[in-house]
């Protein structure tokens, strides 16, 4: 954007902010039409789940791709071409006769919105995701609660519309130059990793959450093939992001000891942040409340995110990441905990929604990016923010198949999708227990400093 005044950039700025905002927005606001879409097609927890896995996987994996395109094609032709790609899957969603078209359109809305992200600069789709999932349970809730589910997704084709047609008036059709060979086999070895992981977890059959039983369905026919090629595929994809001249993964990061932590911690985060979207479906069966007044049962939890975020900011710069990360999952830790050990009332479900909402406000986005920008490299400093949001993204597409996976094995009742939120509880203890061997604040500033130094001499 050179070359252009304060108020071009300004508007802009306004386009990419609502362009991410529909993208991110598409996650956050499934989450109350789960349950009618559920009732809609009659299918089960483990098939309901795939409304977030398709859109999260096709996301993850168009990234990197329409990135590489915008600096080919131009990042105005590929944004409008992605707003585009993604009304279209709206309207395939909306329009669906089968559960199966229902996939196809979320995997459409998911790879379109991959190309709507690159466009603009990591710092604002960290907020802006933030944005989404305060408004979005709570827009789902007022659409449902006067329109059907379908409103969910066509109300995507005007803002779309409108969108395209101010990217054609402020947007400059720039063009990086960048002549560096794409890493397509990088990208299709993660694909498949990526989707293979996510099959064997969603087919995961324990009918209680006992040690045995889940490594018992760890051999059913159909878990332990996806899970062993995932585990195939994980050494072929270090190996050949490795030679990569620009690979998807930046391995050279994981020399990090405290990279390594905090790409687990992010899949974590991840895994909780996806748990919020199955709520409305244990309170419409925990409370035989309506779709829309569940999306306002979580009201709670959105006002402790809002709260949650700039108190974090300023513990972050304060005290360092280590104290806010270990807060944050600590916090997500005890309100699973709770759905999952307490005989779920109002007073315990409000409870546990303002601990959630404060962890992951805690947790999500700048502790992490923060962490990753200090120990990266500043050559590798965008590497590093793609980092993130796979890993993040990556523990989203887990989290949700393993919920649908729990909640359905043992019955999609109230008692499977608290067993799913105690097993998640779980993981955020381990998450918690990861946290206490990151960095002191005084050992990052250090590592800032050491990495200054070193650009320093390279200049």
């Amino acid at each position: 954007m050179k070359n252009l005044n304060d108020k071009q950039r300004k508007n802009i700025l306004t386009l990419l902010f609502f362009g991410v905002l529909m993208g991110a927005l598409d996650i956050a606001i499934v989450g109350p039409a789960l349950p009618v879409i559920q009732r809609s097609f009659v299918v089960d927890d483990r098939m309901i789940s795939w409304v977030v896995a398709a859109y999260i996987l096709f996301n993850l994996v168009g990234t990197p791709l329409m990135a590489k395109l915008a600096d080919i094609i131009g990042h105005r032709t590929i944004y409008i071409a992605d707003i585009l790609i993604f009304a279209t899957g709206s309207l395939v969603v909306a329009l669906s006769p089968m559960f199966w078209v229902v996939l196809v359109g979320r995997a459409i809305q998911g790879f379109g919105a991959s190309g709507i992200f690159p466009v603009a600069a990591a710092g604002m789709i960290g907020a802006v995701f933030g944005v989404a999932f305060l408004i979005g349970p709570i827009l789902g809730g007022v659409i449902l609660k006067f329109l059907t589910w379908h409103w969910l997704f066509l109300i995507n084709i005007p803002v779309a519309l409108i969108i395209v047609f101010f990217a054609l008036r402020l947007l400059p059709n720039e063009r990086p130059g960048l002549q560096k060979a794409f890493d397509y086999l990088g990208l299709l070895i993660t694909s498949a990793t990526l989707a293979a992981l996510t099959l064997g977890i969603n087919q995961l059959d324990p009918q209680n959450l006992s040690p045995g039983t889940v490594f018992t369905s760890l051999f059913s026919a159909r878990v332990w093939p996806f899970l062993l090629t995932a585990i195939i595929l994980l050494p072929v994809l270090w190996l050949v992001e490795k030679r990569a001249q620009d690979p998807v993964v930046q391995v050279a990061l994981f020399k990090s000891r405290q990279i390594k932590l905090v790409a687990l911690i992010a899949i974590g985060a991840g895994f909780g942040e996806a748990t919020l979207v199955f709520v409305p479906v244990l309170l419409v069966l925990a409370f035989g409340v309506s779709a829309h007044t569940a999306s306002f049962m979580l009201l709670p939890a959105v006002l402790a995110m809002a709260v949650g975020s700039p108190l974090a900011g300023r513990m972050l710069d304060k005290r360092g990441s280590r104290l806010v990360i270990l807060l944050g999952s600590g916090l997500i830790a005890a309100g699973m905990l709770i759905i999952g050990l307490i005989p779920l009332t109002v007073a315990t479900f409000y409870t546990a929604a303002v601990l959630v909402g404060l962890g992951l406000s805690s947790l999500l986005g700048s502790p992490l990016r923060y962490i990753m920008l200090n120990e990266a490299p500043h050559h590798y400093r965008t590497a590093a923010q793609a980092l993130i949001r796979l890993f993040t993204g990556t523990g989203q597409l887990l989290g949700s198949a393993f919920v649908g996976a729990i909640a359905a094995s043992l019955g999609g009742d109230v008692k499977g999708f608290t067993s799913a939120y105690l097993a998640v509880g779980g993981i955020a203890v381990l998450i918690t227990l990861l946290a206490l061997a990151l960095k002191s604040q005084s050992a990052e500033q250090a590592t800032v400093q050491q990495h200054e130094a070193a650009a320093r001499g390279h200049s």
